[in-house]
């Protein structure tokens, strides 16, 4: 269930979208996806840990983005002042669709890696259940008990837990920092379970809240007069999040203090599209896993093709691609939270419409993947029962914690299927496109 803010109604409680039936998926491409997870959260904290790579890498990007260079100088100052806190905390979400070739089989490819807020690990807990009872009543038994057990709210909790034992004061709180309208405030509500199921005491706050009660004492943070061992943000990943400069005094003051965050200034700008773009590069993977080729094989095996925008001849070359034939690739902002990448003749639109050259490297191109199309049902509020073309999108979820120079946690916590209509190219179950699934290997 999610709260959803309607024309006519401040709020409004309604069900999460999902799909009548489970959708096929073949088992290799999946236990590929959760296999290389591990990897994955090694190399985000490599990242996140890398200040010369961050700068080289978002050098351009942040020279036409507002909104990711002031992530950036936020970044710069805490390098400058040395960061407070050894503990690393990373929740995050990579996401992959099953790219179809002409002799039909299928490879699993990565769309993007999620460092912020990744979202549906509260409400993929309970999916699996929902649908072996929806396939039990369909007579459907020997499927009902295929449906895997996935269970990462459990997962991403343990890994908050983890970090809030290592900050070790009992009575400080694991801060949800959440949005003033709530769209998915159960899923949150899902990991907050299981952290009071281990007696962790937890509270939900706003910008406004850090604006107005926030402090440091020691560099420790407090918020209402209490102490802040964790900072789980839910909130802050797009420029309309920071209504005023005091939002981001507010994020400066967090960055700056002794509290985990999840994640920090280092790991949001190692998820951004360009990061993404610049590791697809040959050499670059190899940086971060030196002595250890078949890691940075598994990993290039999950890449798309990613090309740079960056004045230049590469740059010219990848603009000329894509106007040549923009159906083959998507076009892709820094930007999170679902519908926001460009695709097809919008794609040579918004190229041709530049005012200036050096506002392209504000993105980056991206081959465009080809899925296999199922036939499902999406049930959706407002919306008819009828049998769809449907995509499907498998996400990963990775949790990890560090401790100054030991990782003391490294797992792949639980998976994520989420579908849409083909006729939908962009969108997440937040923006009421897709819908919750379970993957039903074959």
């Amino acid at each position: 269930m999610r709260i959803k803010e309607t024309p006519n109604s401040s709020e409004l409680v309604t069900y999460t979208s999902f799909t009548l039936f489970p959708t096929p998926v073949p088992k290799a491409v999946f236990h590929q996806a959760l296999a290389v997870q591990t990897h994955y959260n090694n190399l985000v904290d490599r990242i996140s840990q890398d200040p010369d790579f961050l700068q080289e890498a978002l050098a351009s990007t942040i020279a036409v983005d507002d909104f990711t260079a002031r992530l950036f100088k936020i970044h710069q100052q805490i390098l400058k002042e040395g960061r407070s806190q050894s503990i690393v905390l990373g929740l995050n979400r990579s996401d992959y669709m099953l790219d179809q070739s002409e002799d039909g089989t299928s490879s699993l490819k990565q769309i993007e890696i999620n460092t912020f807020a990744a979202s549906f690990g509260g409400l993929s807990s309970r999916t699996p259940d929902l649908h072996r009872q929806i396939l039990k009543v369909a007579g459907r038994l020997e499927e009902s008990e295929r449906i895997l057990d996935n269970n990462p709210a459990a997962g991403l909790a343990g890994a908050i837990a983890k970090a809030w034992e290592l900050y070790a004061s009992e009575g400080a709180i694991v801060m949800f920092l959440v949005e003033d309208t709530q769209r998915n405030i159960f899923d949150q509500r899902c990991i907050e379970y299981e952290l009071w199921k281990k007696n962790i005491p937890t509270r939900r706050k706003r910008f406004d809240d850090v604006c107005k009660t926030g402090s440091l004492q020691d560099k420790k943070l407090f918020v209402d007069g209490l102490e802040v061992a964790v900072v789980y943000f839910r909130n802050g990943y797009m420029p309309q999040n920071y209504v005023s400069e005091q939002y981001w005094d507010a994020r400066l003051l967090i960055e700056r203090s002794l509290a985990v965050k999840c994640p920090d200034i280092g790991t949001h700008l190692a998820g951004t599209k360009k990061v993404q773009q610049v590791l697809a590069q040959p050499g670059v993977l190899k940086k971060f896993f030196p002595d250890q080729p078949q890691v940075v094989e598994q990993i290039r095996a999950t890449f798309a093709g990613l090309y740079t925008l960056d004045m230049g001849p590469e740059g010219d070359q990848t603009v000329a691609m894509a106007l040549a034939a923009p159906d083959r690739f998507v076009l892709k902002p820094q930007r999170e939270g679902g519908g926001n990448n460009i695709y097809g003749s919008e794609i040579c639109k918004i190229l041709e419409g530049m005012k200036e050259p050096s506002e392209r490297t504000a993105y980056i191109l991206m081959d465009k993947i080809h899925p296999t199309p199922s036939k499902n049902y999406l049930l959706m509020r407002d919306a008819p029962l009828q049998i769809s073309n449907c995509l499907c999108e498998l996400g990963a979820f990775g949790a990890y914690v560090r401790y100054g120079e030991d990782m003391v946690m490294n797992e792949c916590v639980g998976h994520l299927l989420r579908t849409k209509s083909s006729e939908h190219a962009d969108g997440g179950v937040a923006v009421g496109v897709a819908v919750l699934d379970n993957p039903l290997l074959f």
